[in-house]
């Protein structure tokens, strides 16, 4: 019994996720260029605020994972580091969701396992097996196939290219 309620437990996180990824996509698209916000920025702004405050909520009043504290000064500079770098991603994202598509979006943002795997190797000289490399020539292919069907310019499609790269 007990694994079957962890199951539904994390089948129930796992769609708390996505569907709460798709409704903050959804509405940003929404109040970038169907309502007229012209400030992705700040809209960046408030999801980072949000995302802080309900953060800080599930850890120390739910108590859903243990509070940890930093520990020395070059962890907290990594961390500093990936917050940075996940808020230029949602900067990026949210300036190109005001003027593209949202499934344009998507299909560039479905080549970040693409960087990621070029990045590792970068960073840690490591190789993934052949067939990992193989499988995202389809991806890949099919990003460069929906690029040519929309009609964008060369800023539009680096915003959304540095989306998936710091994603």
């Amino acid at each position: 019994m007990k694994g079957a309620s962890t199951r539904f437990f994390t089948i129930g996180l796992v769609a708390a996720w996505y569907s709460s990824n798709i409704g903050v996509l959804l509405l940003n698209k929404y109040l970038l260029s169907n309502y007229g916000f012209k400030y992705p920025i700040f809209l960046t702004m408030c999801h980072m605020t949000a995302c802080s405050l309900f953060s800080y909520v599930a850890i120390a009043w739910m108590k859903i994972v243990p509070m940890q504290t930093i520990r020395s000064r070059v962890q907290f500079f990594k961390i500093s580091a990936l917050s940075l770098i996940f808020c230029v991603s949602v900067v990026f994202g949210n300036i190109s969701l005001r003027y593209l598509p949202v499934s344009f979006n998507q299909a560039i943002g479905a080549t970040t396992p693409f960087f990621t795997a070029i990045f590792a190797y970068i960073m840690t000289f490591k190789r993934e097996a052949w067939l990992t490399y193989l499988t995202l020539v389809p991806v890949v292919t099919g990003v460069v196939i929906a690029s040519g069907v929309c009609n964008i310019s060369i800023t539009l499609f680096l915003f959304v290219h540095f989306d998936s790269v710091f994603n």
